[in-house]
């Protein structure tokens, strides 16, 4: 027996796998194992039945382990079998089991020789045995027979790297004496993953089967064929002592018997035989589990320490409970209003770096897309001149008038005032759209309870509607109170004498006057407007292809250096005689871009009519947008419209005058109404539909949610939220069970020491045609790498059933990158 102090460790890994099992792979971690790999044949069922002393698992030719058995031994002075998929019920009869295991296989892989990656788990208390935990995995094969697809070896490799991979798993590579150790499958896949032969122990089964003068004694001593742990070699029943039903225990003392009487292996005898295998994968395993659990128990203690706070909190929780329900809802509209607000007003916690949202948007359609929309109502100067020109006309009629007509400036006045109403209008809509996208983002912590969000959700959208419409009664009332009384008296007004001063000062740039319209006061000196980083993206691939720049935006020019340091200038471009189009986003790309170019068709940069600038992100487009605005480059008009309106050409000079002064005189005055509008618009939205959504949410919310009635229905948690808690509750609990667990743990046992390396470059990957009849015989041939198969989902009807949290996603792999290729093609079925 082995050392008993870290026997006792192995039944603490069991019991762990235990507590961990009803967590499923949201708490899974790779728990010390013994996987037994080999081909069909190889005799790994017979160890393991060597190991329990029974005869119980399935047998018959062609691939008959079709699921990864997880085999746990525990010594016991009863003798019984326990399915983690019947737990419960105990089989005394080895012979149930082994019906048991048949009839659970079939249940997923059918009754042909289809494979399945979901595990049996199955312990096996006794008194003959050691506490070992094993993984039989399916036997390697090379040709699919039955209803096995045409990549049957592929899968059989994924399921078998599912488990070796981990690195603490350690690997049993089982081969026949009878067939040349050089082209063991099994210590091939085990040198894929385990190089430096840390974890792979070598096992030779049939050596009572080998051809006469050949024996396997070099490959035991470990000087032929060398691996860093060594070989065992093990005597198994034949296929005639089981069909005579030869006992185990008298199997084992007949190994015994051929090792102790064997020339060839004698001297060895005493580390031959399954007993001394057990010895050996007992130690080495304990070794292993006590390495592991320094690690383990911390990241058990990082998962429960996060779960702590959430658990203390669904601990409390009654469902039934009606004071409980109330007090639960009235803590969710709080938080709802304190979310509402801080995502409104900003806030220092949980700040977005990635995108725009709540107040922020607003603030960007405040004062960047709600300019915009000005300036695209506005009319042109050719336009203008002309409704003014036949406002005068038609005011005089058919006698030729002295004066200027005041009627004609104020209808035109009224004119654009009224075309105000839809910029104004859509501007709520932008600012109504935002608020109710905040108020998504918001309940989306309702989730939990399905009514309450939906009737949160109603009442809300509801209150933000009606607040949208009273805000847009009084905006129409604003601009209609504008259109009231045009007040020629206003300080800021020119009046007639200063316009007429206005027309001797012919050299005016027209772009300064429409700046001054909007409320853009112009600056003589060089101010900065923006700054950042924009793609030039129609320079061609000869020419160096699209570049970034660092532009800076003033209110003279453009310039653009080579990066933020602005030290290396590229070109500055004047923003005289500039305008600025939309241009399509490009099919495959993802850049926002905008042009501009010259009104009187001059290069604007090098040899190029018109600069792309691109940008990432719509706000940005927009933000560059309004600082052009500011600096007096405005959208271009469309053609066909500007063909319509045409040149008005004046022969009359008195009439000319006229229009002149009424045109400067529209102006002056609108330059006082965009200033209004653009006042008081986000005052107006910010007291009627912001402050009042805020003050409802916080104060008139739940009132309205008591007034339904169905307090009590509105709080009924969804089937998600209630499998949540009850899952966290579980989690936690097991969590605290495996730390109790692994703190019993004796500090009295100790490692064994890992043995020195030795050269195993021997295990090449080689030709699969090496027709030799012993373990000796023949030279290694070098061949091409052994192909490991694609992945497999390792999901199942009843995978949390079946211990599916031994299985790891291809993610989780730690170990040594294992190549792979692509399956052969599966031929077509007629």
């Amino acid at each position: 027996m082995g050392n008993r102090g870290m026997e006792d460790l192995i039944p603490l890994v069991n019991r762990l796998q235990e507590a961990l099992s009803t967590v499923g792979q949201s708490c899974s971690l790779h728990l010390p194992q013994i996987a037994v790999v080999g081909g069909q044949s190889a005799g790994k069922s017979s160890v393991l039945e060597n190991f329990v002393g029974r005869d119980f698992l399935p047998r018959g030719s062609g691939i008959v382990t079709r699921r990864p058995l997880i085999l746990q031994l525990l010594n016991s002075s009863a003798e019984y079998g326990e399915f983690f998929h019947c737990k419960g019920r105990k089989f005394t009869d080895f012979g149930d089991i082994r019906r048991e295991i048949e009839s659970e296989t079939r249940r997923l892989t059918g009754s042909n020789k289809g494979i399945s990656p979901v595990p049996i788990t199955l312990k096996i208390y006794s008194p003959h045995v050691l506490n070992l935990t094993l993984v039989d995995l399916p036997g390697i094969t090379k040709v699919p027979v039955g209803d096995q697809p045409a990549d049957i070896e592929y899968q059989i490799r994924d399921i078998i790297m599912q488990y070796i991979c981990k690195e603490n798993c350690l690997i049993l590579a089982v081969t026949p004496a009878n067939t040349d150790l050089a082209n063991s499958d099994a210590l091939k896949l085990a040198k894929d993953v385990d190089p430096q032969g840390q974890r792979t122990i070598g096992v030779i089964t049939k050596l009572d089967l080998m051809d006469k003068g050949t024996d396997a004694k070099e490959i035991l001593e470990n000087r032929l064929l060398p691996l860093r742990r060594g070989y065992i070699g093990i005597v198994n029943r034949s296929q005639k002592d089981i069909d005579g039903n030869k006992d185990i225990m008298a199997a084992l003392e007949s190994e015994r018997d051929f090792f102790m009487s064997h020339p060839a292996y004698k001297h060895i005898a005493e580390r031959m035989g399954t007993p001394y295998l057990q010895r050996i994968l007992n130690q080495q395993l304990t070794n292993h589990i006590r390495e592991a659990l320094p690690a383990f128990r911390s990241h058990l203690q990082s998962q429960l320490l996060a779960l702590n706070r959430k658990a203390e909190e669904y601990r409390k929780f009654s469902p039934d409970d009606a004071s409980r329900r109330t007090k639960t809802l009235l803590q969710l509209v709080q938080r709802l209003a304190v979310d509402f607000e801080k995502l409104i007003e900003g806030s220092g916690d949980k700040v977005d770096t990635v995108t725009l949202s709540g107040g922020a948007r607003i603030n960007q359609i405040f004062h960047e897309r709600f300019p915009n929309e000005l300036v695209k109502i506005e009319s042109d100067e050719r336009k203008l001149r002309q409704e003014i020109n036949y406002a005068i006309r038609n005011i005089h009629g058919v006698r030729t008038g002295l004066f200027t007509p005041d009627m004609a400036f104020e209808a035109i006045v009224k004119k654009q005032i009224t075309s105000l109403k839809g910029p104004c209008i859509k501007f709520i809509d932008m600012v109504s759209q935002e608020l109710i996208t905040t108020v998504y983002q918001c309940i989306s912590k309702l989730s939990a309870f399905p009514q309450l969000r939906e009737e949160t959700e109603r009442i809300i959208i509801t209150e933000i509607r009606e607040q949208e419409n009273k805000c847009r009664d009084q905006v129409l009332l604003l601009i209609d109170i504008q259109l009231a009384y045009i007040n020629t008296k206003h300080e800021d007004f020119i009046g007639f004498t200063n316009s007429q001063q206005v027309n001797s000062q012919s050299n005016m740039n027209s772009s300064v006057q429409i700046a001054r319209n909007q409320g853009v006061v112009f600056r003589s000196n060089r101010i900065v407007i923006q700054k950042g980083w924009l793609t030039i993206s129609n320079i061609g691939i000869m020419k160096g292809g699209a570049k970034e720049f660092w532009f800076i935006l003033s209110t003279e020019s453009l310039s653009w250096y080579k990066d933020g340091e602005e030290k290396e200038k590229k070109y500055m471009l004047p923003l005289d005689n500039l305008k600025l189009r939309d241009v399509e986003k490009g099919f495959m790309s993802s850049k926002f871009v905008f042009a501009i170019f010259n009104t009187e068709l001059r290069n604007v940069y090098k040899d190029y009519k018109c600069l792309e600038l691109a940008c990432n992100s719509q706000e940005e487009l927009d933000s560059w947008k309004a600082s052009l605005l500011r600096a007096g480059v405005y959208p271009e008009r469309d053609a066909a419209e500007e063909q319509e309106n045409g040149a008005q050409t004046f022969t009359d000079p008195q009439l000319e005058r006229q229009v002149e002064t009424i045109r400067n005189l529209v102006d002056s005055y609108m330059s006082i109404i965009y200033k209004t509008v653009r006042d008081l618009m986000p005052k107006t939205i910010m007291h009627l539909m912001i402050n009042s959504v805020k003050e409802f949410i916080s104060s008139e919310l739940l009132a309205q949610l008591y007034a339904l009635g169905e307090c009590s229905a509105l709080m009924d948690e969804s089937p998600e939220q209630k499998q949540h808690r009850e899952e966290v509750l579980r989690k936690h609990s097991a969590l605290k069970e495996a730390l109790t667990v692994i703190g019993e743990i004796s500090t009295s046992t100790f490692t064994t020491p890992l043995p020195p390396p030795v050269d195993s470059s021997w295990i090449q990957h080689q030709s699969s045609t090496h027709p030799k009849n012993s373990a000796t015989a023949g030279r290694p041939v070098i061949r091409g790498h052994a192909p490991p198969a694609p992945s497999v989902n390792p999901s199942g009807p009843n995978s949390s059933s079946d211990g599916l949290q031994q299985l790891t996603g291809q993610h989780n792999r730690v170990t040594t990158s294992v190549p792979r290729r692509q399956p052969p093609a599966i031929p077509g079925v007629k």
